[in-house]
């Protein structure tokens, strides 16, 4: 592993890393955000954030203005790239499958099969790096927009009891019932709809083994809301298996980070409080979270 970019950043370090992937078979970058609380011995929990189409583990960190949040709350962020990458791996023409848009799912079907393993990497392969070469703890949260929003909700369902929290920005709710996620289930998964079914966040929700609480902002005004997100599909679901749900919808908001800039202090927050719970008591230190204001 290799670090790549160090930068200071709200009294932290904003690092890329590259490593070899032994899951996807390619050389993969991710970034990582330790505020400064790392400096101090603390093993600090950790935010996965999971971006959407078209993205690598740049977007989020030059866009979002999430560093002041962390830095504020104590938490590591790290951003991995969207799709496995290299002049061998498999790739499609449009933005919308191969190259930026593993979807987070094992794909099991050729070409895809040999490298495009997102979800072993989000859930298995990474934070065992993580955890192994940071002064992080075991307490984890997980966020994303749009096609990692999908990948952040259904990690989480699919993971009871791993994940402390979970958000998501403008998420795709339902994959399986909308053109990004048939075109891409269909090209990674196969013609068993069936099969989709345990990739699709509207889908697992009927089951989830936990009630783990689900955070879910959306602009009013995304130019996708309509025909790829129908976050209406999560809201029916979650009711009709008694699954806790907040959705906001954010009127005036499109599909953009200056969305996701606007609201992301919200939900760091929202992660800081579940992922404190513990750690910050046994470090003796109190956990009450006022508005505001944080742990310094």
């Amino acid at each position: 592993m290799e670090r790549i970019e160090h930068r200071a950043c709200f009294g932290g370090w904003q690092d890329v890393y590259r490593h070899e992937s032994e899951v996807l078979g390619c050389t993969m970058n991710f970034a990582v955000y330790l505020p400064p609380q790392a400096a101090q011995g603390a093993k600090l929990p950790v935010l996965y954030w999971l971006s959407g189409l078209t993205c690598n583990e740049q977007n989020f960190i030059t866009k979002a203005g999430a560093q002041r949040y962390a830095a504020e709350h104590g938490v590591v962020i790290v951003a991995p790239d969207t799709s496995p990458r290299g002049d061998g791996v498999a790739d499609a023409d449009g933005y919308d499958l191969g190259k930026g848009a593993g979807f987070y799912v094992n794909a099991t079907r050729e070409p895809w099969a040999a490298h495009y393993r997102m979800y072993d990497y989000v859930a298995s392969e990474l934070p065992a790096l993580v955890e192994a070469h940071f002064p992080v703890s075991d307490a984890r949260a997980l966020s994303g927009h749009s096609m990692g929003g999908h990948g952040a909700l259904v990690v989480a369902l699919r993971n009871p009891g791993r994940y402390r929290s979970v958000s998501a920005f403008s998420p795709i709710v339902a994959p399986s019932k909308v053109p990004w996620g048939e075109k891409a289930f269909s090209a990674y998964l196969g013609e068993d709809r069936e099969t989709w079914k345990a990739w699709d966040a509207s889908e697992l929700v009927r089951s989830a083994a936990e009630k783990l609480p689900l955070l879910v902002d959306q602009g009013g005004d995304d130019e996708f809301l309509d025909g790829q997100l129908r976050p209406q599909l999560l809201q029916a679901a979650a009711v009709a298996a008694g699954h806790p749900l907040q959705l906001r919808m954010r009127p005036g908001y499109d599909h953009s980070y200056y969305f996701i800039a606007s609201f992301i202090g919200e939900h760091i927050v929202h992660h800081a409080a579940a992922l404190h719970g513990e750690a910050k008591m046994h470090a003796g230190v109190p956990h009450e979270h006022h508005a505001g204001c944080g742990h310094h």
